[in-house]
């Protein structure tokens, strides 16, 4: 797996999951707090996140 992919991954996911609660009113204190698309634009990242690390692990050396 690539460190690169990996860690871009990883940024996604938090970015992700910080929007999601940001979304849904769990974490506070921006113009985004409540704010529904932000909660559905932070399940896309991480649902995107972790299908970057299913690629990456599919495509790893070490599992051939």
């Amino acid at each position: 797996m690539r460190t690169s992919r990996l860690g871009l991954a990883v940024v996604v996911f938090l970015v992700g999951a910080l929007w999601v609660g940001q979304g849904t009113g769990v974490v506070g204190g921006s113009a985004m707090t409540g704010s529904s698309f932000w909660g559905i634009v932070g399940v896309i990242l991480v649902l995107g996140a972790i299908g970057l690390v299913v690629v990456e692990w599919r495509r790893s050396p070490a599992r051939r």
